[in-house]
């Protein structure tokens, strides 16, 4: 019988309390007593990863993007319990939990595996970091709103000198989040691919750019207003002028626990966009 880790988003009470009373349910169930813990909590996230079969995360889907990015090397599938405004990673609604809790259990679920991008940033011959995320990496403008170059290069050969707010490499995930804000295309969750998309370019001739698994795509910015470099929406750093961003695919998937049928991402894929449109 699998163990199940409950991890909650901090600053949502509901998810807590939800939490604690699935904790008792399963215990009741006479199912291996589960871990609850912090989402936010990265160090106690590594270590939960390591001791349970199947993780759920209580929050939107940013809590769910910590928890599975943080898992991937461990090779530990999640699911998402939608508290948030937009679910489009969720797997399970809270009134669902008791319905399904001896699925979860037994391990009655799919696993549906998502590519990651990585990137290494770059200052001269110095690598300043390397980070992994399930949706996006963004290097854009600062606080001034003006406009940053930035090359783009793919696979060794020079694209364009863009201008333009900033540039979105994205996963099939991630097109669904900045990547479509900014008029990228939808693409298909388990295709394995990497997106550029164009923050409010200037004067360019392309704005969106889809290319195979295996491409490497580096991003060296030009300007003196300090850009800056987003991984996943949740942690950023401000680059220099002639700082370089490479990015690629990352050796660890990210593991999602599905319940529903395979083709369920088509089914409810306009039903996702309005909520996400209605939050």
């Amino acid at each position: 019988m699998n163990r199940l880790a409950l991890m909650y988003h901090p600053h949502k009470e509901i998810a807590r309390e939800l939490a604690e009373q699935w904790r008792g349910e399963i215990i009741a169930r006479n199912a291996p007593e589960p871990i609850v813990a912090n989402a936010w909590d990265e160090e106690r996230l590594e270590d939960v990863c390591h001791n349970v079969d199947l993780i759920l995360t209580l929050g939107g889907d940013g809590t769910l993007l910590r928890a599975a990015r943080v898992c991937a090397p461990c090779g530990i599938p999640v699911i998402g319990v939608k508290l948030g405004t937009v679910g489009f990673l969720s797997g399970l609604r809270p009134e669902a939990f008791s319905e399904n809790l001896d699925r979860l259990l037994r391990g009655d679920y799919w696993i549906e595996e998502r590519m990651m991008v990585q990137a290494r940033w770059l200052r001269g011959d110095q690598v300043m970091g390397v980070y992994e995320a399930i949706n996006d990496i963004v290097v854009s403008r600062g606080k001034l709103a003006r406009v940053i170059r930035i090359e783009a290069v793919i696979d060794g050969e020079v694209l364009q000198l863009f201008a333009a707010d900033g540039a979105i490499i994205s996963t099939a995930t991630g097109s669904t989040a900045y990547s479509l804000a900014a008029g990228g295309p939808i693409l298909a969750p388990t295709v394995r691919t990497l997106l550029l998309t164009l923050i409010s370019p200037y004067l360019s001739p392309i704005h969106s750019l889809v290319m195979p698994e295996g491409a490497r795509v580096s991003l060296r910015v030009h300007s003196q207003n300090n850009p800056i470099l987003t991984i996943d929406g949740q942690a950023d750093y401000e680059l220099q002028d002639d700082d370089v961003v490479e990015t690629g695919t990352s050796p660890n998937p990210a593991r999602f626990a599905r319940l529903e049928a395979r083709t369920y991402f088509y089914h409810t894929l306009v039903n996702r966009l309005r909520e996400s449109d209605d939050s």
